[in-house]
């Protein structure tokens, strides 16, 4: 079924879809009236709608059945992924919210080859929302998970001091994701390095900070391959894939 977001809580049993949705549904989707699609507000509450009419101002749908969305992990997982090269960025973000991350931080680091300047990462944090967006569509989701703007290293360990548990993905070594899982946490924060990984001193500083070192086995994954892994990994653990 096709699957939306509002920008408002839907009062009442009818529903005017209007914008960018609206095109979508009429002229992509090519939907027809009688047609059934979802809309979730804000508050996390999932519409079954059928479509009415289409109008100049938008699709007019009628709500047929209402309840909360309940395809949301129970552990809320923000995912501080530094910078990496080229479009391997796009790929972390769409697949990291379909496994179900509910916040990615991009993180500038000391071994990024990827430096936008600050007009360049406001243009690509535009874009990445828009990839979130439609990954959140595409997978069902309950929310749309928000893109923050990018963060030194030493930012983004403060902003997660806010999380019940922080793990820093490290190929010199760690704690093992089976073992780490084992605690209750109800929030995580992981931390994924670019191509070149993290240096020596940045992990030190994150476990001087709080930060737990975890590992992903013997082998060296990719840079846009580590924090997929990691991610399913998290949410097989927390049993949110059963």
């Amino acid at each position: 079924m096709a699957w939306f977001f509002t920008q408002d809580e839907i009062q009442g049993d009818e529903y005017l879809v209007t914008g960018e949705d609206s095109r979508h549904i009429e002229k992509s989707l090519r939907m027809r009236q009688g047609e059934e699609l979802t809309l979730v507000t804000p508050k996390g509450v999932e519409h079954t709608c059928t479509i009415q009419g289409f109008t100049q101002e938008g699709v007019c749908v009628r709500v047929t059945e209402s309840a909360p969305c309940n395809r949301e992990p129970e552990m809320s997982v923000t995912l501080y992924q530094s910078l990496v090269k080229g479009d391997k960025m796009d790929m972390i973000i769409q697949k990291s919210v379909e496994l179900g991350v509910v916040r990615i931080v991009p993180v500038i680091t000391e071994r990024c080859v990827s430096r936008p300047d600050e007009k360049s990462l406001s243009k690509k944090r535009d874009r990445w929302q828009k990839i979130a967006l439609g990954a959140a569509q595409q997978s069902c989701r309950g929310v749309v998970p928000c893109v923050d703007e990018a963060m030194t290293l030493t930012d983004a360990l403060r902003d997660s001091f806010d999380n019940d548990m922080t793990l820093i993905f490290y190929e010199g070594g760690g704690e093992s994701l089976r073992s780490l899982m084992k605690r209750e946490v109800s929030s995580l924060g992981i931390f994924v390095g670019c191509e070149g990984g993290f240096d020596i001193s940045e992990v030190e500083a994150a476990v001087a900070q709080g930060a737990e070192t975890a590992t992903l086995g013997k082998r060296i994954l990719r840079a846009e391959t580590a924090p997929l892994a990691a991610l399913a990994a998290i949410m097989c653990l927390a049993g949110d894939m059963d």
